[in-house]
């Protein structure tokens, strides 16, 4: 079993930054591969970013791609996303997910274990 709380959500103003956290706990965090997905109102959960398990391998949807970055700390049991240039469509509540396989999925059904997601609100 694996345990991930998301932090770091919140209103930003359009252009602005943030940065979320996915802490780990439970099994070996340095196994899985770890995901960002999205979900806003009325809408399907949709992937955001992925990254291996060694964090040599990453992918992104092609609407953040430059703009958002993910990344692991696999000795601080985390993985991040740093969001820049932020828009009012990147509103929406995110969820990290792990991935057992330990590649950089990009799909719903691939991951194994989900957060319980923070708020991101950009205004115009």
């Amino acid at each position: 079993q694996v345990q991930l709380v998301e932090s770091g959500g919140g209103l930003v103003q359009a252009g602005g930054s943030l940065r979320l956290s996915c802490a780990a706990s439970g099994r070996t965090f340095s196994n899985y591969g770890m995901g960002w997905f999205r979900q806003a109102p009325g809408k399907v959960r949709d992937f955001v970013a992925a990254i291996d398990w060694s964090g040599s391998m990453t992918y992104y949807r092609n609407s953040v791609k430059g703009r958002f970055t993910i990344s692991r700390d696999n000795a601080e049991n985390t993985v991040y996303l740093q969001m820049n240039s932020l828009k009012p469509e990147d509103t929406a509540v995110y969820y990290c997910a792990a991935d057992s396989a330990g590649i950089a999925s990009i799909g719903v059904n691939d991951y194994d274990y989900w957060g319980q997601g923070t708020q991101v609100t950009v205004s115009s």
